[in-house]
């Protein structure tokens, strides 16, 4: 580790996900000093629409920051990086000014799927591809653009046939943690990790990461509206001189590049050596491990895609609909109208509560946990959730605890297909997000999964821990290498081997009712 490791300088590190934004002060070892956190509002729209407003973004990180360093006044001077983490697969168009044309399109907007079908059309099709299109996409990328229509190549289809005007005006399409480096520091840049999901890039030479022509004219988008490339652990520039007087911090603070919040939670769990898996619960979830080579499985939406560590590939398989799970059972079902309760997290521990005295399998009450459709390990817009098994015995406790076995169902499902792809076992799992927080949903998850889940201390921090190590990494204090030995546990939990066995009988119910119903939901929806 380096010589410089007494020093006491730290990172203005932000972690900005779908619920809102959270600002944290850490230290360039990965200690949480302070944080703050903001809402920001999510705009549905019909037929598939997904929107934030870049400007409630921004208001955010601004009143978020000013709190804390407001709070931290003695630890100013000390700032010596900012580093963002924020939620990937959106799309920001600005103009040369740098200013958004319109709102956010984020990664649950599947509006594009139809213009990508067409412009991916041509036979003989594999698994929805023509063949021509798949061989070159999975050669040169690793996967290729999903046919749900949530990846950020689908949205700016989506623009260029159905706002035509915003398209022409855009500059650059940028990436959400992109679009926030730009308004720190006025440059328009994406990282190499970054703008992988635009699926435009030849990842081959994992150390020589640049778009590809052939592609990006197959997509029929324009070269220049994309922006230029950074290495993911360069520093971007100085903060903005107006930015930071307005933070309260000094103008010579440097910007790091950050990443999307897959990529910052992989290495703020401490999981950056290969094959050294970790989960994250949160609005969504996902598993995820470092591989040392590029591979594809198409037929499961998987693929090895550049990493946040130089010269790294990382694999995951993500679900659609985690922690949004309980908010849809909180703020849907149970407090519709009780202001005390709708929209409060201080729910989650209630929850945790009800679950954790509820018989494992919950009167053999399955949640299938759909509520946004699925894009792994199948890529399905139209399958719903739903509570199967419901009977007169039935009661709110069964339903509480089946909403969180069900998430665990899927994460097995998602497992599954993550070892088959880098062929060995994941264990131990870190765990980490605002779901880790529950110890009965990381018991559920040791038991379903039949895996030792390490908690890591702080989980709600990893994205921040994460970019606020990669900022430190640029900035020479540490090596990524340094970085499982700062990371700290707070609980490991070991699966029941009498639980595993009620859990592999209703996995085994759980993966019939998709198979059974899939013909259903296409049709319903």
């Amino acid at each position: 580790m380096s010589t410089r490791k007494q020093e006491k300088k730290y990172v203005l590190a932000f972690d900005h996900g779908t619920s809102g934004v959270k600002t944290a002060l850490c230290s360039v070892y990965g200690d949480t000093i302070d944080f703050v956190f903001k809402k920001t509002p999510l705009y549905l729209i019909g037929e598939g629409g997904a929107e934030q407003n870049p400007n409630e973004w921004w208001e955010a990180v601004l009143k978020t920051s000013k709190r804390l360093t407001d709070r931290n006044e003695t630890l100013i001077d000390d700032i010596v990086a900012i580093s963002c983490s924020s939620q990937w697969s959106g799309t920001v168009p600005v103009d040369q000014d740098g200013n958004h044309l319109m709102n956010a399109i984020i990664w649950m907007d599947s509006r594009g799927a139809p213009y990508l079908r067409k412009t991916l059309s041509g036979f003989p099709k594999v698994s929805g591809y023509p063949l021509k299109d798949i061989i070159q996409f999975i050669y040169k990328t690793g996967g290729a653009p999903g046919l749900s229509g949530k990846d950020p190549i689908s949205h700016i289809l989506y623009l260029k046939y159905e706002l035509p005007e915003v398209y022409e005006e855009t500059y650059k399409f940028l990436e959400c943690v992109d679009y926030l480096n730009l308004k720190f520091t006025g440059k328009f840049a994406a990282s190499t990790d970054s703008i992988t999901l635009h699926w435009v890039t030849n990842t081959r030479d994992i150390n020589n990461i640049k778009y590809d022509k052939s592609l990006i004219k197959r997509l029929k988008i324009d070269k220049e509206k994309l922006p230029d490339l950074k290495g993911p652990t360069v520093i971007l520039g100085n903060v903005l001189p107006r930015v930071a007087d307005e933070l309260g911090i000094n103008r010579d603070v440097k910007v790091s590049m950050g990443a999307p919040d897959l990529l910052s939670a992989i290495i703020g769990s401490g999981s950056v050596e290969d094959y050294q898996g970790h989960i994250y619960i949160g609005t969504s979830s996902w598993i995820i491990c470092h591989v040392p080579f590029k591979k594809t499985d198409i037929s499961h939406n998987m693929a090895a895609i550049p990493a946040a560590i130089p010269g790294k590939y990382f694999v995951v398989n993500e679900q659609e609909s985690a922690g949004a799970c309980l908010n849809f059972l909180r703020d849907n079902i149970f407090y519709t109208e009780d202001e005390k309760y709708f929209g409060n997290v201080e729910v989650y521990k209630i929850f945790d509560k009800i679950a954790e005295n509820v018989p494992v399998g919950s009167n053999q009450v399955i949640f299938t946990p759909w509520l946004y459709g699925e894009r792994t390990p199948i890529e399905d817009h139209t399958v719903r959730g739903g509570l199967f098994n419901l009977s007169l015995n039935t009661k709110k406790e069964h339903l509480i605890r089946a909403v969180f076995e069900g998430v665990a169902y899927n994460s097995r499902w998602v497992l599954k297909y993550v070892e088959a792809f880098i062929k060995r076992k994941l264990d131990p799992l870190n765990i980490i997000g605002g779901g880790a927080q529950s110890d009965v949903w990381c018991q559920i998850y040791a038991d379903v999964l039949n895996r030792t889940i390490r908690r890591v201390k702080d989980p709600i921090q990893a994205n921040a821990r994460g970019v606020a190590f990669i900022a430190s990494v640029s900035l020479g204090y540490i090596t990524f290498n340094d970085i499982p030995g700062l990371i700290e546990y707070s609980a490991t939990f070991h699966p029941n081997p009498k639980n595993v066995k009620t859990y592999d009988r209703l996995f085994k119910e759980f993966l019939t009712i998709y198979k059974n119903n899939r013909k259903m939901y296409k049709r319903l929806n």
